[in-house]
């Protein structure tokens, strides 16, 4: 549904992000990994705040694929908070400070 509303940027950039965290996941001894995943979660936050808010479309062209793709990419920005302090608590066991 991300066809109807975003642009490919929104889609490369969470999808990236994603396999940088499997790669995170898989490798349980590297602190780069996880801090990358880290950071592409901050960064995507961001990104994600200005796609929404510039690809909005007006009311008179709201159908409902298209609603439920600003649903599911505000759903995914709410998460994305959590999914950080998450991320965190894992970078601080395996050690970092």
């Amino acid at each position: 549904c991300m066809n109807y509303m975003f642009p490919a940027s929104y889609a490369w950039g969470n999808f990236s992000v994603l396999a940088v965290g499997i790669w995170a996941i898989v490798q349980r001894d590297s602190l780069d990994a996880i801090m990358m995943f880290l950071a592409g979660l901050l960064l995507t936050v961001l990104t994600d705040i200005i796609h929404i808010s510039v690809f909005y479309p007006p009311n008179n062209h709201l159908t409902d694929a298209r609603r439920f793709s600003i649903g599911m990419a505000i759903f995914s920005l709410l998460l994305k908070p959590v999914s950080c302090y998450l991320v965190y608590r894992m970078y601080r066991e395996r050690g970092g400070e």
